[in-house]
């Protein structure tokens, strides 16, 4: 029963948050500097995300062919070029880095 409160009261805190920007973002003109600012914050939190995974293998600096993620993002890359539809990107990502850990890259 506890998971089930703490379930319910962490989202109800989560969209209390989100709810109360909308909310007073709703009421206020916001600046043009602030909306082109806020537009790099994705593309921004997303690096931070991603970027630490590709390039860091157990807190060191790998950017050699025996980094299959590394690799795998390489691909993905190239596909979200060619393609330029996210869900391809992000199943060619998925297939290369399985099939090169079959390999036995990793």
């Amino acid at each position: 029963m506890n998971i089930w409160l703490i379930l319910l009261f962490g989202g109800l805190i989560t969209f209390g948050i989100r709810f109360s920007f909308v909310y007073l973002l709703g009421r206020f003109e916001v600046p043009l500097t602030m909306r082109r600012a806020l537009h790099y914050v994705p593309p921004a939190v997303l690096s931070a995300i991603i970027v630490p995974e590709l390039f860091l293998r157990e807190n060191v600096l790998d950017v050699s062919f025996g980094n299959g993620r590394l690799l795998a993002g390489i691909a993905a890359v190239l596909v979200a070029a060619w393609t330029k539809n996210t869900l391809l990107t992000i199943l060619a990502g998925m297939a290369a880095l399985l099939v090169l850990q079959l390999f036995g890259v990793r």
